[in-house]
């Protein structure tokens, strides 16, 4: 599995080695011992999420607050998204930076959003099946987000025909009044 920086160092591209011919596919998904070497660090996941979404959907942007803030590794198992991780460590070179990545079913690529990120996606296809590895459980009361369309972060969202949002992300608020992380 080959990894990659982004413009933000700490988040990183997972691509896996693909094996093809007649019959179809074979690659290895995930790999703890690659991961930990690419991170220099060990995680440990222990929840895994799958979401489905329609096209124009945006899921986001949404970070868990410490002690329970969760890194997490993104795949596409279906379709298409465009996947945004957003620099929220105020001590951070890239703090209040974001960058974004195509994740699909045909690229197989993986994002890794570490601990002290907010996380959002909009869904490029038809449809999308996400997947993503956290590295801690969810906690509904350390649970934040900020909103997807926030003039101070002013990310570069692919545009669809029509965005779908869910009251809750449509309720969030700005980077300016989100709770950091130190």
């Amino acid at each position: 599995m080959k990894s990659t920086a982004t413009a933000i160092p700490d988040v990183r591209l997972f691509e896996p080695q693909v094996f093809e011919d007649a019959r179809g596919f074979f690659y290895e998904s995930f790999n703890q011992q690659c991961v930990d070497e690419a991170l220099g660090r060990s995680v440990a996941f222990v929840q895994d999420n799958h979401s489905r979404s329609a096209r124009g959907v945006v899921r986001g942007l949404h970070y868990q607050l410490a002690p329970r803030a969760q890194g997490k590794l993104v795949r596409v198992l279906a379709g298409e998204i465009y996947d945004v991780a957003v620099d929220l460590r105020r001590g951070s070179d890239t703090f209040g930076l974001w960058v974004g990545e195509i994740l699909s079913e045909q690229n197989r690529r993986q994002l890794w959003i570490p601990e002290g990120f907010a996380h959002g996606f909009v869904a490029l296809s038809e449809t999308a099946d996400v997947l993503y590895k956290t590295t801690d459980y969810w906690d509904k009361s350390l649970e934040r987000s900020i909103i997807w369309n926030d003039p101070q972060l002013n990310i570069d969202w692919p545009t669809t025909p029509e965005l779908i949002l869910s009251e809750k992300d449509l309720q969030a608020g700005p980077f300016a009044r989100a709770d950091l992380f130190d």
